[in-house]
């Protein structure tokens, strides 16, 4: 019996197993207030937090959140929202997804922090256990 495969879209948040998620697998991250990457260790709470890809937008739920919808494709031609992100202690080219997604994820984690996207140049990105 084959399984879906599973897809990371936010890098230590619940898979998704739709066939389009695998485009954007471990695209997006959490990150604290020092922009270093975030994980289940810290926050166990991140595994309910549901990332799906539908319509064009990357759609995340959580329990007692609303929905909140972030355009999949958006070219970063903007470098005031480009970022550093220390990801396993290196450093990475990230994108910040802006205040409503930072204030929806603070809200849910009870900790200040923001959802970045890997830049498209950055290269591959060599992930910790998350």
């Amino acid at each position: 019996m084959n399984l879906p495969a599973l897809y990371f879209p936010i890098a230590a948040c619940a898979a998704c197993d739709h066939p389009d998620a695998a485009l954007y697998d471990k695209r997006w991250l959490i990150v604290d207030g020092d922009n270093r990457l975030v994980t289940r260790r810290e926050f166990p709470q991140l595994e309910a937090i549901a990332p799906r890809i539908r319509f064009g937008y990357l759609a995340i739920k959580a329990p007692g959140m609303l929905r909140m919808d972030i355009p999949l494709d958006v070219i970063e031609d903007d470098d005031s929202v480009w970022r550093v992100a220390l990801i396993g202690g290196r450093k990475v080219s990230v994108v910040d997804e802006g205040d409503l997604a930072a204030t929806w994820l603070a809200d849910y984690l009870k900790a200040p922090c923001r959802l970045m996207k890997v830049h498209p140049e950055a290269g591959a990105v060599d992930w910790p256990a998350l």
